[in-house]
């Protein structure tokens, strides 16, 4: 299942703010492979309650991945930071490479 994602364009790079509420850091993962980036989250809960002879077990298990196409970005220059539930990614574009031009001097 997905996850809410905004993506805004902040001149030189791109903002992706993904909501990942109640996930630890430890959780998330990024992964960049050729010109996919994809982000997953993985929640496990295990809780155990005993009551006279009787074992009450309850397990959890969410997971959440998406993957978003990155050819405009400069792959090796992302940055992600984690905070109250929103996974920030900056993602600078790739510069234009600019053609270089020199004219000869004449002998």
């Amino acid at each position: 299942s997905a996850f809410r994602t905004d993506i805004k364009d902040m001149g030189e790079s791109y903002r992706l703010e993904a909501e990942l509420p109640g996930f630890a850091r430890e959780d998330i993962s990024v992964d960049i492979e050729n010109e996919l980036l994809t982000i997953s989250a993985e929640r496990r809960h295990d809780s155990e309650e005993k009551k006279d002879s009787f074992v009450k077990r309850e397990r959890f298990y969410g997971s959440f991945k998406r993957s978003f196409d990155i050819s405009g970005i400069d792959a090796d220059k992302i940055s992600a930071a984690y905070s109250d539930g929103i996974l920030s990614l900056d993602m600078p574009k790739k510069q234009e490479l600019l053609p270089q031009s020199r004219r000869l001097e004449i002998q």
